[in-house]
């Protein structure tokens, strides 16, 4: 077992707890279960996890007020796996930090793919980088201490969006389709998924807006992609 990879499974139901718990166990890495959202954040205070997977309806807290929880002060992946089936709950979720959305019932193999390909973009974003710090108007990523500012003011971006805005970041002069985002960012091959680019660059943006109005960073080239502006 690699004992240095921690993942917190959130989920009230005791067979999908144990059954998610046996696929991350399985792929050597420590398991903690929690049955729920009140459990899950006394968990969360106690030590930094490496990935959470998390329910959406669970007693205590509710998964929704779990995630904006750990969001204020992590920046740790964050998989939900949910029978919420619509689409509006998988775009609120994503807008509010999530950075994938699994269907119950899920396929095991998918989930410890999926749980792999994250695990495996963190190592990725956690190689020391060449360049410290990149810059773009008042827009400073320093990739060292993964901290993102405008002018003097902190964003906090989740694990995909500071990927994202690293990608654009290390080649301003670039346009990025979104298959090149999709596949650079997720480690998977690009299938047309407009939506979920989409909302992690409307993410960014908004995020980037609000710290800066009179600002434009990000550029859409219409029927190509996306490169700083």
């Amino acid at each position: 077992m690699n004992a240095q990879i921690n993942i917190l499974i959130v989920e009230d139901d005791n067979d999908i707890n144990a059954l998610l718990c046996d696929v991350v166990r399985s792929s050597g890495y420590r398991a903690q279960p929690a049955y729920s959202g009140t459990e899950a954040i006394l968990y969360l205070q106690q030590q930094r996890w490496d990935m959470v997977l998390l329910d959406l309806m669970l007693p205590g807290l509710t998964g929704e007020e779990v995630l904006a929880k750990i969001r204020e002060q992590q920046h740790v992946p964050i998989i939900i796996i949910s029978a919420k089936l619509e689409q509006q709950t998988k775009v609120d979720v994503l807008r509010a930090g999530a950075d994938d959305y699994i269907t119950k019932p899920f396929d095991i193999e998918e989930v410890s793919a999926r749980i792999d390909s994250h695990l495996r973009r963190m190592r990725v974003l956690n190689q020391p980088s060449i360049a410290k710090v990149l810059v773009h108007k008042d827009l400073a990523l320093d990739t060292e201490a993964k901290q993102v500012k405008v002018g003097e003011m902190e964003i906090a971006f989740t694990a995909r969006e500071y990927a994202i805005l690293v990608l654009l970041m290390s080649s301003p002069k670039k346009v990025f389709t979104k298959a090149n985002v999709f596949e650079s960012v997720w480690h998977e091959e690009f299938h047309g998924d407009d939506n979920t680019i989409n909302v992690h660059m409307s993410n960014i943006r908004s995020k980037l807006a609000h710290a800066n109005p009179n600002e434009e960073y990000i550029e859409t080239i219409w029927g190509m992609g996306y490169r700083l502006a």
